[in-house]
């Protein structure tokens, strides 16, 4: 039976644009992970990698022009947008540079004997090594930043461990454009091209996160297919760890001082975070917890007029235009939910945003309001208007993990006075990154960035976005009583490498 073949859509036109590849067999699948596993010496000098990270980067940048116009071709997100993404991109893998460089990701800690502690303490010395092949999953939304060369694979790359990349079926020849970019920057350091391999194809997404070489997964896309994968992981003879982000309603409150305070600047703002993107990021707020009243109007009133005002807009295929609609559908047919501005079909083609609203009331409780708890992609946010502070509690109390959470405040309450510290500690437990007066839509790449939450945002704890994403694909190990001259040049004591460490208690930078 032929293998099935891999075409470039263009998502404006539901048109096939070429083909790409076929869909991998168990066999090519098996022979990327051995290529990848054979490659793992290559990265073992740190400043091999280190070099490799920042060639990608430049390879990247000199094929800009080209790799956008591919990236539009196939998602329809614009080259202004895919410009700044690609941008973003560079920086991660540079930024994953400068982290290998300094070092102190290895986290190497030496303790020398000492009799005297109880119970004794021998000589024991600690750091982190890399984990092995790592398989990574690419998002639909992200073609650049959470892709190929996105922050799983520039993350592993950097911790020593080849990586397989899933290719998602919405950029296939993207994804062929790019690792070969990638495999370039890679030969300029004697590095085989099997540092880092591509496959296409559901199958294949099966077989290698099954694979014996595999040793950790990334992925970035829905709650059912990372979670099958998860389980897959889990399942294994040999489980591996999972670090997947799955999705995430991103809620807002709005304090009723704050909607008094500042209605129509938070309405605007909360239209713009909402819609950009086509509201198909992975941190677009989804519920918004408002007040009644006639702040609360004021709010509403300017959320209505700045989404009546954003275009229609092409989602990243059909498949997820059809799932808008029809969620759109079944969420506006529930009793007591309101449309200002009706979300769904624009033309064949496109989406037209909007949001719903619904008494909070109908939050506090289980029934069938339930589906407006779930995560819908593309342009739409559910306002719920609460009468009191209880209520607004009751809803939050129910919500499941999230990336992010939210809160507008007054200028007092800003400041301590009133229930800000206590909205911040209700939103602590529901997500990974709480903000303040601002909107979630935008993760800088910054070292103390946390992109992941309680699940089903994510599978695990870790970041996959900042520096410290970096530690998903390492392991720790200690060396006993190890003769100087056996032990890693990490672990020594004269510290060759230079590297920061803590060495017998004291923090050495």
């Amino acid at each position: 039976m032929a293998a099935a073949p891999v075409w470039s859509v263009d998502p404006r036109t539901g048109k096939q644009r070429e083909q790409v590849a076929v869909e991998a067999t168990a066999q090519e699948v098996d022979e990327a992970v051995r290529a990848a596993h054979a490659a793992r010496g290559s990265l073992a000098d740190r400043a091999v990698r280190s070099a490799f990270l920042r060639s990608a980067a430049d390879q990247l940048e000199g094929a800009k022009d080209h790799l956008v116009e591919a990236a539009d071709a196939e998602t329809a997100l614009g080259p202004v947008r895919l410009t700044g993404e690609l941008a973003r991109t560079c920086y991660q893998l540079r930024a994953f540079a400068d982290i290998v460089d300094e070092g102190a990701f290895l986290d190497v800690v030496i303790n020398h004997p000492d009799d005297t502690a109880t119970p004794p303490i021998p000589d024991l010395r600690r750091y982190k090594v890399p984990l092995g092949v790592v398989a990574v999953y690419s998002a639909s939304n992200f073609p650049f930043a959470f892709s190929v060369p996105g922050g799983d694979t520039a993350s592993a790359l950097a911790a020593g461990c080849p990586v397989v990349v899933k290719a998602h079926p919405d950029h296939p020849a993207l994804s062929e454009l790019v690792a070969a970019v990638l495999r370039r920057a890679a030969a300029q350091h004697d590095i085989p091209e099997g540092v880092l391999g591509l496959v296409h194809g559901f199958d294949a997404g099966v077989e290698l996160v099954k694979h014996p070489l595999i040793s950790a997964a990334g992925f970035t896309g829905s709650v059912r297919g990372g979670r099958a994968l998860f389980d897959a992981a889990a399942a294994r003879p040999v489980p591996i760890p999972f670090h997947g982000e799955l999705g995430s309603l991103n809620p807002v409150v709005i304090t009723e001082a704050a909607a008094a305070e500042r209605a129509e600047a938070i309405g605007t703002g909360l239209a713009g975070s909402m819609t950009l993107g086509v509201g198909q990021f992975c941190v677009k707020p989804g519920l918004v917890l408002a007040p009644t009243g006639a702040a609360g109007d004021r709010l509403v009133k300017s959320l209505t007029e700045a989404v009546s005002d954003t275009e229609a807009g092409v989602l990243l295929d059909h498949r997820m235009r059809d799932n808008f609609v029809a969620g759109v559908t079944e969420r506006t047919q529930l009793p007591e939910v309101d449309t200002p501005v009706t979300p769904g079909a624009g033309s064949e083609h496109t989406v037209s945003p909007g949001f719903l609203t619904v008494p909070a009331e109908k939050l506090t409780a289980e029934g069938e309001h339930d589906l407006l708890l779930e995560e819908c992609f593309g342009p739409l946010t559910v306002v719920a208007r609460y009468e009191d502070e209880t209520e607004a509690t009751a809803v939050l109390s129910r919500l499941p993990g999230n990336l992010t959470a939210t809160v507008h405040l007054s200028t007092e309450e800003a400041a301590g006075d009133g229930r800000g510290a206590e909205i911040l500690a209700e939103l602590t437990p529901l997500a990974g990154r709480v903000l303040v007066n601002g909107w979630p839509t935008g993760v800088a790449v910054a070292p103390a960035q946390h992109h992941g939450g309680p699940y089903p945002a994510t599978t695990s704890t870790s970041t996959s976005v900042g520096g410290t994403a970096i530690e998903r694909w390492l392991r720790p190990v200690a060396y006993q009583n190890a003769p100087e001259a056996l032990l890693p040049r990490e672990l020594r004591d004269e510290n060759p490498l230079g590297l920061p460490r803590r060495f017998n208690g004291r923090l050495e930078v």
